[in-house]
């Protein structure tokens, strides 16, 4: 029953959460550039302006793909959230990933098609990450099950700081935040023409942007993972690290130019292997003594 709850929790309150993080992304970085910025809550009246708007298909395929994404995504939180297996958590990310590069690759766009190989290009880079972040869950837990390593006793960024860093800063590929925002922005002002998304409107637009907020929360919850020991006290950490995570990505992006993909790729993989690579073999070093 507890379970069901969870998941129930995350499928309803998830878009709720995430709207609202948008929200206050968007006013602390009006903050930062010195703007007023939108009211916190102009997500969802940006979301609700694109349900009620006519629809116009692009192509059949492409709202096929992207519900496939919402709903995929929702499957790899509510799995999350129910403290089932991490990595099996994250295999069902990736295939929502694919199912994204699809609804734009089906349009035959020019500027979709450029942002979905993008898609691709930012996959390699944070994939080595999430698997390794997998491994040291299961290093330091012996297992891959959530409800078991939260419930462990142990506080495991004293023991994967550097998978912590690496899941970090592949965050700011996963969220869409400058300098790694390659695929599509959120900014208007980096690019006339809005990569992946150039051929989604309306609804399709709206379902795309759901599933965003979906994917955070489900991404701050394994932020929060690490942190999390079973203790009541270890909740605070786990909302206080979550908070300056998401409170960094802002920051970031607020203060960084976008580079280049060949530049993001191989900048992901030296802070992946230098920082999740030497914990690895710390862990492994530890277990062998």
């Amino acid at each position: 029953m507890n379970m069901i709850l969870r998941i129930v929790g995350y499928i309803v309150l998830a878009p709720i959460i995430g709207g609202l993080l948008e929200g206050i992304d968007r006013k602390i970085s009006a903050k930062m550039q010195r703007r007023v910025g939108p009211p916190i809550l102009q997500p969802f009246y940006d979301v609700k302006k694109l349900f009620n708007k006519q629809v116009i298909l692009v192509s059949r395929s492409q709202t096929f793909a992207l519900i496939s994404y919402l709903a995929l995504m929702i499957l790899t939180g509510a799995m999350f959230y129910a403290g089932m297996d991490i990595l099996m958590c994250f295999f069902v990310m990736s295939t929502a990933a694919t199912a994204l590069y699809f609804a734009a690759m089906v349009t035959s766009s020019p500027y979709a098609t450029m942002g979905a190989n993008r898609e691709l290009i930012q996959m390699m880079a944070y994939e080595p990450a999430v698997l390794l972040s997998c491994v040291g869950f299961y290093l330091a837990e012996g297992t891959f099950n959530v409800n078991e390593i939260a419930g462990s006793g142990k506080l495991d960024i004293i023991f994967l700081p550097g998978f912590f860093v690496a899941f970090v800063f592949i965050l700011t590929i996963k969220m869409r935040k400058s300098p790694f925002d390659i695929a599509t922005s959120h900014h208007m002002h980096q690019e006339l023409v809005k990569g992946l998304t150039t051929e989604m409107g309306a609804r399709n637009l709206a379902i795309f942007q759901v599933t965003e907020w979906y994917e955070n929360v489900f991404l701050m919850g394994v932020v929060g993972l690490f942190f999390i020991n079973g203790s009541y006290i270890s909740v605070i950490y786990a909302i206080v690290a979550i908070l300056l995570v998401y409170f960094l990505e802002i920051l970031i992006d607020n203060t960084s130019a976008r580079m280049k993909w060949e530049n993001m790729l191989k900048i992901t993989w030296i802070v992946t292997l230098f920082t999740a690579g030497v914990n690895l073999l710390v862990l492994m070093l530890v277990r062998v003594a």
